[in-house]
């Protein structure tokens, strides 16, 4: 068991609930996003982790047609955004009480 990839791997899913929230994203906009904020994700590990918090039901997900590509954009359900509202809940009491 590694419990520090593990919370890697929980705060990843926080960061996809907390951008698809503000707007529709899709991959490689999350992927480069996320590396400018010091986050690299591997196309691997990014998108079976989208497709697996689709399945769970906390994203939706349409297409589009950007600039000749076609696009598969995420957004958060409202299941997705009741768990990111308990995770920063319990996010913010961690905090308080590890200061």
């Amino acid at each position: 068991m590694n419990v520090l990839r593990d919370f890697h791997t929980g705060a990843l899913r926080l960061r996809v609930l907390h951008h698809a929230t503000e707007t529709p994203i899709h991959g490689a906009w999350l992927a480069q996003e996320l590396a400018t904020r010091g986050h690299p994700v591997s196309p691997g590990t990014l998108y079976p982790l989208l497709h697996r918090m689709q399945e769970a039901g906390l994203l939706k997900s349409t297409t589009a047609v950007e600039s000749g590509r076609r696009l598969r954009l995420y957004r958060t359900t409202k299941k997705g955004k009741r768990l990111l509202a308990d995770c920063r809940t319990v996010l913010a009491a961690l905090t308080r009480e590890l200061e």
